[in-house]
């Protein structure tokens, strides 16, 4: 990933903290371990209306996939894109709504983990709800406009397209759930 990508990161990791002193307006966080993730789980608060979400994907990814990600913004109104390894400290609000995979439902190690990051931040107060990106969870439902959703997936991200080519799951499908404790 180049330095300008890094160092305008930073620079609206600023911006946002600026932004949420002066105005305490609620954000849409999307944690999404792996690009696509935030289309295939969360494809319905992606596109929401006004959502304009902050997106952090995991940091270790190579700088090819990095780059093709940030080509989302060409398709969806993102306030943000990050590559991080936790959620940044500025972002951690009551007032922020977070979507996480699930913890119990996931099956890759790193969804996993990332769900029980919003685990514990849920069992603290935080507003977090649970998305799942392999179809499994009893809590999946059909997507509205599953054609869009497809279109998007392979305009951001066509060389993932064998993923959903064969298995129309990625695209007919999502959900959500939230945790009461």
């Amino acid at each position: 990933m180049s330095d300008d990508i890094i160092e305008a990161e930073y620079e609206v990791m600023e911006n946002i903290e600026k932004e949420k002193k002066s105005e305490r307006e609620s954000d849409l966080i999307i944690i999404a371990p792996h690009p696509d993730d935030e289309i295939i789980g969360a494809y319905e608060y992606l596109t929401e209306k006004n959502a304009f979400p902050i997106i952090i994907y995991s940091a270790d990814l190579d700088a090819k996939r990095k780059e093709s990600t940030l080509k989302l913004k060409e398709h969806v109104e993102c306030k943000v894109q990050l590559f991080q390894m936790t959620v940044p400290q500025p972002f951690l609000t009551p007032e922020n709504k977070f979507l996480f995979p699930d913890p119990i439902y996931e099956l890759h190690p790193n969804h996993r983990a990332w769900g029980f990051m919003g685990e514990q931040m849920a069992r603290n107060g935080f507003d977090v709800t649970f998305y799942s990106t392999n179809m499994n969870a009893p809590y999946i439902h059909e997507v509205e406009k599953p054609d869009e959703k497809r279109e998007l997936l392979e305009k951001v991200y066509p060389d993932q397209k064998s993923l959903w080519e064969w298995d129309h799951k990625y695209f007919l499908f999502e959900g959500y759930c939230k945790w009461i404790f």
